[in-house]
């Protein structure tokens, strides 16, 4: 069965404080879903139309598991705590195996 995947990449961080608060809830909600933080921060070198900022992902069992830890209750309090002090772009994708 193809895994699932967390992408995120922080094109902006305006509020460090909601960001750290969101980092203290997600963390247990990521683990609780089944999910293993593959990449979080470090170095970026970006190509393209890519933007060198924060990226995390995150790998899950499956697609589907991914898309429930996203819909989690746990989850969504982190999103919760988050608000606007960040822009990102996130996605959830399928794995080739």
């Amino acid at each position: 069965m193809p895994k699932g995947y967390w992408v995120s990449v922080y094109r902006t961080i305006s509020d460090p404080e909601k960001l750290a608060a969101y980092n203290s809830l997600a963390a247990p909600a990521v683990r609780a879903g089944g999910g293993r933080v593959l990449v979080r921060g470090g170095r970026v070198t970006a190509h393209d139309a890519g933007i060198a900022e924060r990226t995390v992902l995150i790998e899950f069992d499956s697609f589907e598991q991914a898309v429930a830890a996203r819909e989690s209750a746990a989850y969504q309090e982190a999103l919760a705590a988050l608000s606007d002090g960040v822009e990102r772009d996130f996605r959830i994708v399928e794995g080739t195996d």
